[in-house]
């Protein structure tokens, strides 16, 4: 029965973290567009990117061209009085492929799709809107890898920290706190500077230099977190409790924020990256 319980309860950890990893990937500004058109039976079906590195041309491909006659993409730089470049794409076997140059570095492109078939123009974007891309450099796995990692436990600790607390005699919570804050503190004081500064130059765009949500989310969550430890370090377990739902609750908080919002723009009238700037 004792080991149910356990198994149970740390099962109930790994789904709520999934759960706030795939809402965080999903519903930030750099997750692809997904979606078909249906044309006279026929479905075509496109993935168009919203992120990609700057060490080579992206790739964008609609699937299943039977019914199409041509299409063309359509892009300029984003936030400039630039004219939209019409560029054909070509077809290979069952796609219709076209390239996106790279940009530098927090670069980024409107674009959209516009496709002739024998009924008409159709025009694919995001929303009545041109698809917005952000280019970054590349961030070796080295890197990016125990990055994920950290960030990924700091989470799973936080959820098991804050189910510890809710007990009436929390035997753990000191332990798991600190797992929670140092995991934090490695993933996003350390790495994330570091990942920052391959993918847009920059070690840290959030306050006081700027305004990336994601820095500063991270730097909210570290200060709840460290009050939650400090208070319990200071208390007994069951009067820190409160410090720690309440560390918990303001990551929520800010997990509910979706990722890369406000991230670094580059402000192609004096080549210098912002910060805050729309997708």
């Amino acid at each position: 029965m004792k080991f149910f319980k356990k198994f149970l309860l740390w099962f109930s950890v790994i789904i709520i973290t999934l759960l706030f990893a795939i809402f965080q990937k999903i519903t930030g500004p750099t997750y692809p567009i997904k979606g078909k058109i249906i044309i006279k039976g026929d479905t075509i079906k496109y993935r168009l990117p919203r992120s990609h590195n700057t060490r080579k041309n992206c790739r964008i491909i609609l699937k299943n061209d039977k019914t199409i006659s041509k299409a063309y993409l359509f892009y300029k730089r984003h936030n400039t009085n630039d004219e939209f470049t019409a560029v054909e794409m070509k077809r290979k076997n069952n796609k219709l492929i076209g390239y996106l140059p790279s940009q530098p570095p927090a670069g980024k492109l409107d674009y959209h799709i516009k496709i002739i078939t024998s009924s008409g123009e159709k025009r694919i974007n995001h929303k009545g809107k041109s698809i917005v891309i952000r280019f970054k450099g590349e961030v070796p796995a080295y890197i990016l890898i125990p990055h994920i990692f950290f960030m990924f436990f700091s989470l799973m600790f936080a959820v098991r920290t804050f189910f510890e607390a809710l007990k009436k005699k929390p035997e753990y919570l000191k332990l798991y706190l600190k797992w929670t804050f140092w995991t934090l503190i490695i993933g996003g004081a350390i790495l994330g500077p570091i990942v920052q500064k391959y993918a847009f130059g920059a070690f840290w765009t959030g306050i006081p230099f700027g305004y990336d949500l994601t820095d500063n989310k991270t730097l909210i969550a570290i200060i709840g977190w460290l009050i939650a430890l400090l208070k319990v370090k200071s208390n007994d377990d069951t009067k820190g409790k409160k410090w720690v739902i309440g560390a918990f609750l303001l990551m929520t908080i800010v997990y509910l924020i979706p990722h890369s919002t406000l991230g670094s723009t580059l402000d192609y009238s004096k080549m210098k990256i912002t910060t805050g700037g729309k997708r």
